[in-house]
């Protein structure tokens, strides 16, 4: 029944348990007690709201950086990747296979900004050993939904 509600929610977030309870035939009391306690335990982590920022006009450089690195002895991968994931800039990181380590996401104003926070801040962290960025050039699908593509016209009926 947990599964069942965290997938729900994980669709729409705004969901009110009342609606979850009648989807799932679950009590009302039940469904809280259950979201609460995933809050509590960290099995939701947020709630979060998805905007199509380029329909506002707020302009964001998105990037997937590879990174390079030397795993340090008794920590492995995991020391160096928090000091990554710990920059604002960093929006989602990622340890990975292939020729890279880790995968991390960051999100600026400018090409400019992303350029000045591998150069400054990534690229000089001890054990770094490379990068690779790759400038995300158009949004398709995030998260699951569509961003761009062909909308539907809508038309008059022709009444003859």
């Amino acid at each position: 029944m947990l599964k069942e509600i965290l997938k729900i929610l994980e669709g729409d977030a705004r969901i009110t348990a009342e609606k979850l309870a009648t989807m799932t035939g679950t009590q009302v009391a039940e469904v809280k007690k259950l979201i609460k306690k995933a809050e509590s335990d960290r099995t939701i982590l947020k709630y979060k709201t998805m905007i199509n920022w380029d329909k506002v006009g707020d302009e964001q450089v998105w990037a997937l950086i590879e990174v390079k690195i030397t795993p340090q002895r008794d920590v492995g991968f995991d020391a160096i990747a928090e000091r990554i994931y710990r920059f604002p800039q960093a929006r989602s990181a990622y340890l990975v296979s292939g020729t890279y380590d880790l995968a991390v996401l960051v999100m600026g104003k400018s090409m400019h900004e992303i350029s000045d926070f591998v150069a400054q801040k990534l690229a000089p962290i001890e054990g770094v050993q490379g990068t690779v960025t790759h400038f995300l050039l158009k949004r398709f699908k995030e998260d699951g939904e569509i961003l761009a593509g062909r909308e539907e016209t809508k038309r008059q009926p022709v009444i003859l």
